[in-house]
Parts: structure tokens; sequence; C-alpha cells
């Protein structure tokens, strides 16, 4: 008979779950990259195809931050895009591109920016003593 709650409590619980981690889900459409319009609240997120044939998302990444570079040069001020590329949201501003899996969850750095406008892989970047970054490692000698 202990069974019975057992299975109670852990179908409770995986429903309370659910239901704190809610939130919108991004669309997987294979190759096709979003942008996001979060909505005030209460409202449901809007998602607009910008791209399609994006093969992976650095490149709906790219598709995103050049958006942002041109409206910025527009006149524009706002410096944080919300992307989606095959389920995962892409958040880009001006510290580099982050990924995840929700709008309010943890947040994951995939690109950041060398110094000279380009994004690269955190790996791939060299920083002065200061940390700022100063460009993109040459490839290790052989």
């Amino acid at each position: 008979m202990t069974r019975v709650p057992i299975f109670l409590a852990a179908g409770f619980g995986a429903a309370a779950l659910t239901a704190c981690g809610g939130g919108v889900e991004a669309p997987y459409e294979p190759g096709v990259c979003f942008t996001v319009e979060v909505g005030a609240d209460g409202e449901a997120a809007a998602f607009h195809k910008l791209a399609e044939d994006q093969p992976q998302i650095e490149h709906c990444a790219a598709r995103l931050e050049e958006m942002r570079r041109r409206f910025l040069r527009q006149g524009g001020s706002r410096q944080e895009i919300i992307g989606a590329y095959q389920g995962q949201y892409i958040f880009i501003d001006r510290e580099g591109v982050s990924i995840g899996k929700s709008l309010d969850g943890s947040r994951f750095v995939l690109m950041a920016p060398t110094g000279d406008g380009r994004l690269a892989v955190p790996g791939a970047i060299t920083r002065d003593e200061t940390g700022r970054p100063v460009g993109v490692a040459a490839p290790p000698e052989q």
C-alpha cells in the first residue's frame, strides 16, 4: 500500500514541475531561424521567420546579429535581440550570443565578440591581460 502514495507523490511532483517550468517553447522547424518578440505581461511571444535553410545555430545567430546591427545603424536603440532555432532560444546583445531552452531559464555562451566586430566561439578568442578580447587565436603549430 505504500506504493500508491509514492506514485501519487511522484505524479503530483511531475505535474508541479511542468506547471512551474511552463513558458513558451521555441518552434522546431529544421533550418528555420526566427526572431522572437516577447509579449507584454500575460501576452504570448510572437515568432517571425527571419531566414530559412540555416544549417547550424551559429548561422542563425549571425543572421540575428546582422539584423540587430542593421537596426542600430538605422537609428534604433534596442541592444538585445531574441531569436529561436530548432527548439533553442538565442539571445544576442553587446556581450555576444548565448542560448537557452527557455526565455527565462539558464543561458550558455555560444559566441563572443572578438574585439574587431566578429563573433567567435569563446575558446578561439585571445584576450589581453585585462580580459578584453583582442582577436581570434592562431591555429596551433604542429
